[in-house]
């Protein structure tokens, strides 16, 4: 599985963004996909990730944020409201087959990175 995110950029605190995951070469269906995030001197976070149709965030993100998929695009997007400077930080979207279980929300459990994409939030 390949997967190119994109979709980061600079934005107001409170304004929006939309990041997007692209696969390639096989179908989502039966792998949980996740979004993570790297901000400078930090580890790897999670932020969401889908499985099944089943969703999962983060506290710091949940209600803010959302996560979503498009089968027949095979693209999966992070939808970022009420963005605020603690978000800035290089994403990343990932995957691993899980089949039907759970998705994971920690990055060890992920096979296949997509290259970040940095979104910066500042006045």
């Amino acid at each position: 599985v390949q997967l190119q995110a994109s979709g980061g950029g600079v934005v107001q605190p409170g304004g929006s963004l939309r990041l997007s995951c692209a696969a390639s070469g096989a179908p989502l269906d039966y792998y949980a996909v996740g979004w993570f995030r790297q901000a400078p001197g930090k580890d790897r976070e999670g932020v969401s990730c889908v499985s099944d149709g089943s969703i999962r965030y983060v506290d710091s993100v949940k209600g803010r944020f959302t996560m979503s998929s498009d089968n027949a695009k095979n693209t999966v997007y992070l939808q970022m409201n009420s963005l605020k400077p603690e978000d800035t930080a290089v994403y990343y979207c990932a995957a691993y087959w899980a089949g039907r279980t759970e998705c994971a929300k920690v990055p060890r459990f992920y096979d296949y990175w997509g290259q970040g994409t940095l979104v910066t939030v500042s006045s």
